[in-house]
């Protein structure tokens, strides 16, 4: 899954300073299941409160879970999108996307998320081709 990227962006990147908004908004376009994905979770986060806030349904095809993969699999997308809603991201498969708040009370929280152990405990049957 490639992002769409304009001639102008291509421009800022061949001249060697990229604007990060113009990168942000080309992965918005490019990965709208990934970030509709993530601001929901940002929004309920703020909303809700709490330590984080995650998304346990499985997208709903390919392309969607190919887009997941994308943003939070590289780590120039997985650090521009945090930069820009202010969270740490968090991944455990195909669709277990989380949103922790920069705030070091939840270090604890996101460090078993993140763990080996969480890992295991996340698999299933259903996410083997995920």
């Amino acid at each position: 899954m490639s992002l769409d990227v304009s001639p102008a962006l291509l421009e800022q990147a061949e001249r060697g300073e990229v604007d990060e908004a113009d990168f942000v908004d080309c992965v918005r376009t490019s990965l709208p299941y990934a970030w509709e994905m993530i601001s929901s979770l940002v929004a309920q986060l703020k909303v809700d409160g709490g330590q984080f806030a995650d998304n346990q349904t499985p997208p709903p095809d390919e392309q969607a879970r190919g887009q997941l993969l994308r943003a939070l699999a590289s780590d120039a997308i997985r650090g521009a999108l945090q930069r820009h809603f202010g969270v740490r991201l968090a991944f455990q498969n195909c669709h277990r996307v989380a949103v922790f708040p920069l705030d070091a009370s939840v270090d604890e929280t996101l460090t078993r998320f993140t763990s080996v152990r969480s890992q295991l405990l996340n698999q299933s049957p259903e996410f083997r081709d995920c």
